[in-house]
């Protein structure tokens, strides 16, 4: 067990000094700045090379570099190395962020012009026909991470960096596929109307509910790579800091999708409002023409 009264060392064969590159990945920095200024320059230098172009607004380009901003918050920063080696709580507050939080900003802030390109040819169809599918992505995602959360597998997937990173993979496209039948940026893609996607965010919330439940009422620890844990590290027991982290997770989710809930029947009220506009616009010309006959 890690006596270290500095913090700086890790534990459960995590040991080592926790130098500068491990806080704050400096090369994940220099990425995301690169993937930041290839999108700034796509959205407003390059605009005109893509068909059917158009201005990216303000609120756009807000949600996608705040997306940026939290991608490197859950990967990069010293957060990932205290989730990573130290609390539980705050691994499930990092994976809270990365695959709840981060998404939808992504989407929210991509035009679909910009992504379109991709998705050319039977190949793509194809693949983002059975990609985009409401109960593919519905199932996907929360079979992921039930699957992350069983005991057994989150140990070997601790104890094997690899791995982990590979799942980690997974875990984040099947997170953006989850989202995609919400913040569609390509129409021809959207493929539930307003109201299914209400429903659809809710029986998400539910199928969240038992890995969060399990979480949560556990009687002992659960993960063998948090176990040994000084408490000093903590500022609570290690089988608090694990309910923490469902509770956490939880909290996080009902915000989240609570939050998707509302933006969505928001939408769907304004386009409800425009047609009835259109209808009576359409129904006054048309008294207007009967008149005039």
């Amino acid at each position: 067990m890690n006596t270290d009264p500095t913090g700086t060392l890790g534990h459960s064969g995590h040991g080592g000094v926790a130098d500068f590159a491990s806080l704050w990945s400096p090369g994940l920095v220099l990425v995301l700045i690169v993937v930041g200024w290839l999108y700034g320059a796509a959205i407003h230098r390059h605009r005109h090379r893509f068909a059917e172009s158009a201005p990216v607004s303000l609120k756009k380009q807000f949600y996608f570099y705040t997306g940026l901003f939290l991608f490197y918050v859950a990967e990069g920063s010293p957060l990932y190395y205290y989730a990573h080696h130290y609390s539980f709580s705050a691994h499930m507050f990092q994976q809270s962020v990365l695959y709840l939080i981060m998404p939808p900003l992504f989407l929210l802030g991509t035009p679909g012009w910009l992504i379109r390109p991709l998705f050319k040819g039977k190949a793509a169809q194809m693949f983002m026909k059975i990609w985009t599918a409401p109960m593919c992505s519905l199932f996907v995602f929360n079979l992921i991470f039930s699957f992350y959360h069983i005991p057994m597998i989150m140990d070997t997937l601790m104890a094997n960096p690899l791995l982990h990173e590979v799942y980690n993979t997974i875990f984040l496209i099947a997170a953006f596929q989850m989202w995609f039948p919400v913040f569609c940026p390509l129409p021809e893609f959207n493929k539930i109307s307003e109201l299914w996607k209400m429903a659809y965010i809710f029986i998400n919330g539910i199928l969240l509910t038992p890995a969060c439940a399990l979480i949560i009422f556990a009687g002992k620890p659960l993960y063998a790579n948090y176990m040994d844990v000084p408490e000093s590290y903590l500022f609570m027991s290690v089988l608090n800091d694990q309910q923490l982290g469902g509770v956490i997770m939880k909290i996080v989710q009902e915000i989240v999708y609570g939050a998707a809930l509302a933006y969505t029947f928001f939408r769907w009220y304004r386009m409800e409002r425009k047609k009835d506009e259109e209808e009576e616009l359409e129904y006054a010309h048309s008294q207007i023409n009967a008149n005039r006959a």
